[in-house]
């Protein structure tokens, strides 16, 4: 009897140990932290952690059960995204993940997703295809998509508008320039993309590919237009030197990180759209945002990227909440239409494919500059009912 109460005692003493290391909600993030996204890579790591922090009131746990969040390096390679994801998935037994950088990266991994029935919550990867045709019932995305860019980016232009479209030869810029015509298509614009031009994404030297969209726009009537949709070190700058307005060109470059605008003074007056920037969204996680990150960050404002990190872990902290737990089908039932509220106001996960549904901003770039980053203005902000992203997933 006594060594039966022995081991009794043991086996209860080892399984009470085996709960308590199962408590931890383990969470990979499978991001590019090398190679030339780093800076956006940093930041969307900077606001998950921000994110997690403020749905958790400080604590790091939910449900009683301490957050761990294990970070991964794809350096922005397919291949070493999809292994990672498989890693993380079956050897380090992670709740979810939440990543990547690079939009071909993600392609790479949903299929992981799908094999090992976890999820993968995308962010800050752009292409529509993540939410589209590649798209599996384990993918969310807090991020925004190629169609939400271009949607936001089309109300910013002129009627008129006669467009040439310069984007990185890689993913995210042949989907966003196809969102952009498909958008126009939609909604009935009568702004025309007359020619598209697509660069390997390393390129630094622009005067070929500009002076082809020179000859394209010179001789066109109507708002002679040069969208740039680029990821990294925007050419906006290095191809405004190249004098554009020679030939009534205007320059639409998108938004981009804080010093990346900081180099645009030269084109005052010069209007987009955005995903986020810091001064303009108004409501209390913004509040906490822009007030935490210069308290830690030695006056640092936010940036782009730390807004969509920061949703991120919001929006898993409170998936798990609703959900009870970290069962996959539980947190799939309580993620799909779920609402939550993030830097840019509210978000909405649609039911049909995961994506957030989300406000945009239409800027114009500020002529009288009141600090050295008072960048932007206001000219609208583009609620998410006014973006119609169509549903283009075959599931």
């Amino acid at each position: 009897m006594k060594r039966l109460t022995t081991l009794l005692a043991a086996a209860t003493l080892a399984t009470a140990t085996s709960l308590v290391y199962a408590q931890d909600i383990k969470i990979a993030h499978i991001y590019g932290k090398t190679g030339p996204f780093e800076a956006y890579a940093k930041q969307t790591q900077t606001g998950l952690m921000l994110g997690i922090e403020y749905a958790t009131g400080g604590t790091m746990s939910v449900l009683g059960r301490k957050i761990v969040v294990i970070e991964k390096d794809d350096q922005l390679k397919p291949d070493i995204g999809k292994a990672l994801l498989a890693q993380a998935y079956g050897d380090d037994k992670v709740d979810l993940a939440i990543g990547p950088t690079s939009s071909g990266v993600a392609l790479a991994m949903l299929p992981v997703a799908e094999e090992y029935k976890k999820i993968l919550l995308v962010e800050p990867a752009v292409a529509d295809a993540i939410t589209g045709p590649a798209w599996n019932r384990y993918v969310f995305r807090t991020g925004r998509n190629s169609t939400q860019d271009a949607v936001a980016g089309a109300v910013s232009l002129p009627a008129d508008a006669q467009i040439a479209m310069l984007a990185q030869d890689y993913a995210f810029g042949r989907d966003g320039v196809k969102a952009f015509k498909d958008t126009l298509a939609a909604v009935g614009s009568k702004a025309q993309i007359v020619h598209e031009e697509y660069v390997p994404q390393a390129t630094t030297d622009f005067t070929a590919p500009s002076q082809r969209i020179f000859d394209v726009l010179k001789d066109k009537k109507g708002t002679r237009i040069l969208a740039i949709i680029w990821a990294g070190a925007n050419p906006a700058t290095k191809i405004h030197d190249l004098k554009p307005e020679r030939f009534g060109i205007k320059l639409a470059p998108g938004g981009n990180i804080l010093p990346v605008m900081k180099g645009w003074k030269d084109l005052a007056g010069t209007e987009g759209a955005i995903y986020y920037y810091y001064g303009f969204p108004k409501n209390k996680v913004n509040d906490w945002l822009v007030a935490e990150h210069r308290k830690r960050f030695g006056g640092a404002l936010p940036d782009f990227f730390t807004a969509g990190g920061m949703a991120a872990g919001i929006a898993v902290v409170e998936g798990i909440k609703k959900a009870g737990g970290t069962d996959t089908e539980k947190l799939i039932a309580a993620m799909a239409g779920m609402s939550f509220e993030s830097p840019k106001g509210t978000m909405t996960f649609r039911k049909e494919d995961h994506q957030a549904m989300q406000n945009m901003y239409h800027f114009r770039i500020k002529k009288t500059q009141a600090s050295e980053w008072d960048l932007l203005e206001l000219v609208r902000e583009i609620p998410a009912r006014e973006i119609p992203v169509p549903v283009r997933n075959k599931r």
